[in-house]
């Protein structure tokens, strides 16, 4: 939308009129810049989180429009980040509303070369099979003297940063449950 320029419309007019003389203000923002008004002013809800990036649990707030995550930005009321978000955090937005982010369970066959989509039910079934067999194949019930062992080493678990720490404790009960010793987290190392 072109509009027609004029002498008063000019910034250094505009400053000299209406008193902003350091131009710093109403005087040098033009009519699009005024009528623009941020993603967070239109959402529909704001919903509190935490950013998936690392172990230190910065807060978020995201703000939500018709269903869909319009803006991320630093929570305020967070001890832990008082608002403030790394470049990661902040650009977690295109975490959520990318176009390459991957929507079904993909599975490659022994010696395949493509990736196939699968049912999530079909893979979950797969891991928990393969799971339970590694369990049976590494068990250790008993050392060489006979003393109780009752664990795995068949299986390991290695948790990561972009869990929250109620995720990684709940996949350390499970592994520990499982009779598996091997037990590290990234965001420890």
């Amino acid at each position: 939308m072109d509009v027609k320029k004029t002498f008063l419309s000019w910034p250094v007019v505009r400053q000299a009129t209406s008193g902003d003389f350091l131009g710093r203000g109403p005087a040098v923002t033009s009519a699009r810049t005024r009528g623009l008004a941020p993603r967070t002013a239109t959402a529909d809800k704001v919903v509190q989180s935490v950013c998936p990036y690392c172990a230190v649990g910065c807060g978020q707030r995201v703000f939500v429009k018709d269903g869909q995550v319009v803006q991320i930005e630093g929570d305020p009321d967070s001890p832990v980040s008082r608002g403030r978000l790394c470049p990661k955090g902040s650009a977690s937005e295109q975490l959520v509303n990318s176009p390459g982010r991957q929507r079904k369970a993909l599975y490659r066959r022994p010696g395949g070369t493509e990736w196939e989509p699968i049912e999530l039910e079909t893979a979950m079934e797969m891991i928990a099979d393969r799971f339970l067999e590694s369990r049976r194949r590494g068990w250790q019930d008993t050392d060489e003297n006979g003393r109780p062992l009752r664990r795995t080493m068949g299986i390991a678990a290695l948790g990561g940063a972009t869990l929250d720490n109620e995720e990684n404790y709940l996949i350390k009960k499970l592994f520990t449950a499982a009779g598996a010793i091997q037990i590290e987290n990234q965001a420890r190392i």
